[in-house]
């Protein structure tokens, strides 16, 4: 079956959906509840981990050797670190991102006793005050503090509303969906995966696809400390495909348009046939790709590959400008990625002895070795009289 048609105005409003969700790695139930519930309405049964990642599985012509999908549905994120004598909060963040995007960031403190709305500030946040030092203190997050929108101007009335230490704070994250096609916000990685995987799930349906093996679609909830995918991965999964950002920036090769399929990232390459597969069904389907290595990202795959799971694994991308700060995406991309993986999960099984675990060398891949055809004169010289 080709490449399906994918629902735009679907993919668009569960990305709006998910984005009003605060869910920062460690607070996540209620995303978790409401793509639960999103899966069930698609006809799935989805069933949740101890600590609320999600699996539902399209079923196949076949339980063993299934498929996986995997996005991520937290967000990076902070917590209080120490209730500061006045009143303010020091933080740290949840994930890897630079104190330089939370300046100026409109959040949310989740307590015991309820919520509270604030802002970060630098620490000299008034050139009225300050003066250049404004501009001459360094970035980082021992340099921002949190200042909760309430009577508390000493430790004790801050601790006495029940702002503590360890509490989460979720930042706003302000989305823009321009006419033409452009999103802006914070957190579109990877709640821009999940709202494409969703959609690509919205076409399987609606077309009433038929895939060769199962299908699991996961959903993790701590992608962005490194732990991902390490426990949701059951045995009869022999090959997974991670959504996640590329990120477009200078010296990459990622786009805000069409798929980018990942080759490599700090954790190495990956699966060789998984990625060319994806490869030659965007040559197929005429859908638009580029290829691209990140040196400075990891994602679900390498966290399920580090937990001892022996499956085959690739990451597709939709091309994020400003990741992890105030990021720019294009719908392009994200129809895109949905297509591809419409594309891939209807496709044939190529690789059969991937059914067991372990088996014998008769079946085994193999890679191309054989010299590459040559041209026997250089293009720019003419031809022989």
């Amino acid at each position: 079956m080709p490449r399906l048609k994918i629902d735009v105005d679907y993919l668009a409003g569960q990305l709006k959906a998910l984005l009003a969700i605060d869910s920062p790695t460690g607070y996540t139930d209620t995303i978790v509840r409401y793509v639960t519930e999103e899966l069930e309405r698609l006809g799935l049964e989805p069933v949740l981990t101890r600590r609320g990642a999600i699996r539902a599985i399209w079923r196949g012509a076949r339980r063993r050797g299934a498929r996986a999908i995997v996005t991520h549905v937290d967000t990076l994120g902070a917590q209080v670190k120490r209730v500061k004598e006045n009143g303010r909060l020091e933080l740290v963040p949840i994930g890897h991102w630079s104190a330089r995007f939370a300046e100026g960031a409109r959040v949310t403190i989740y307590t015991e006793k309820g919520s509270f709305r604030g802002s970060i500030l630098p620490l000299k946040a008034s050139g009225h005050a300050f003066n250049e030092g404004v501009d001459e203190q360094p970035v980082g997050w021992d340099h921002v503090e949190l200042r909760p929108d309430a009577l508390a101007f000493s430790r004790s009335e801050t601790i006495a509303l029940g702002i503590d230490v360890g509490d989460y704070v979720a930042f706003d994250p302000q989305p823009e969906f321009l006419d033409n096609g452009f999103i802006v916000s914070r957190h579109l990685d990877d709640k821009a995966g999940v709202a494409s995987a969703l959609a690509a799930l919205q076409a399987l349906r609606r077309e009433e696809a038929e895939t060769p093996v199962d299908t699991h679609w996961l959903f993790t909830i701590s992608e962005e400390v490194g732990v991902g995918a390490a426990a949701i991965v059951t045995p009869e999964i022999a090959s997974m495909v991670t959504i996640d950002n590329g990120t477009t920036a200078p010296g990459q090769n990622s786009s805000e348009f069409g798929v980018t399929i990942a080759m490599a990232d700090q954790s190495g390459p990956f699966d060789y046939h998984t990625t060319r597969k994806l490869v030659d069904l965007c040559r197929e389907e005429d859908i638009r790709f580029q290829k691209d290595i990140f040196r400075h990202y990891r994602s679900d795959s390498a966290s399920a590959l580090e937990a001892g799971h022996d499956i085959r694994t690739a990451l597709i991308a939709f091309g994020v400008d400003a990741s992890h700060g105030y990021e720019r995406i294009h719908m392009h991309a994200l129809r895109s990625v949905a297509e591809l993986v419409t594309a891939y999960v209807t496709s044939p099984l190529e690789i059969e002895r991937d059914v067991e675990e372990i088996s014998a060398i008769e079946g085994f891949t193999e890679q191309p070795t054989q010299a590459a055809k040559q041209p026997t004169r250089p293009r720019s010289l003419p031809e022989p009289p």
